[in-house]
C-alpha cells in the first residue's frame, strides 16, 4: 500500500532554515506529481509546494523564494528545503502524492517544523 513518511522538521530560530524529506513507497514515484503541504494549529491545511514527474515546480506565495521542492527518484523521495524561516512557518508539514487540487496524504504524521526564538 501507499506509505508517505515525513521527517526533518524541528526547532529553529527565524532565519534559519531546515530540509525535510518524505521517503514514498506503494507506487511508480518518479512519474507521481508530489505536493507538499502544512496544517498550523486552528488554521486550515495550506497549500505549499508541488513539484510534477518532470520536476516542473509550483510554490504558494507566502514560501516563494524561500522554500525550494526537489525529488531524488532513485531513492523515492521528496524534498523541501525551506530557507529564511518565519514564526508563521511555524506547523505540521506533510508530503502527499497528487497536485495542488487533488492530493492524498494516505493518513501520514508529518513533521513538526516550529520556527521560533
Amino acid at each position: 500500500q501507499v506509505q508517505l513518511v515525513e521527517s526533518g522538521g524541528g526547532l529553529v530560530e527565524p532565519g534559519g532554515s531546515l530540509r525535510l524529506s518524505c521517503v514514498a513507497s506503494g507506487f511508480t514515484f518518479s512519474v507521481t506529481e508530489m505536493t507538499w503541504v502544512r496544517q498550523a494549529p486552528g488554521k486550515e491545511r495550506e497549500w505549499v509546494s508541488s513539484i510534477s514527474g518532470d520536476d516542473s515546480t509550483t510554490y504558494a506565495d507566502s514560501v516563494k523564494g524561500r522554500f525550494v521542492i526537489s525529488r531524488d527518484n532513485t531513492k523515492n523521495t521528496l524534498y523541501l528545503q525551506m530557507y529564511s524561516l518565519k514564526p508563521e512557518d511555524t506547523a505540521v508539514y506533510l508530503c502527499a502524492r497528487g497536485s495542488r487540487n487533488y492530493y492524498y496524504t494516505y493518513g501520514s504524521q508529518g513533521t513538526q517544523v516550529t520556527v521560533s526564538s
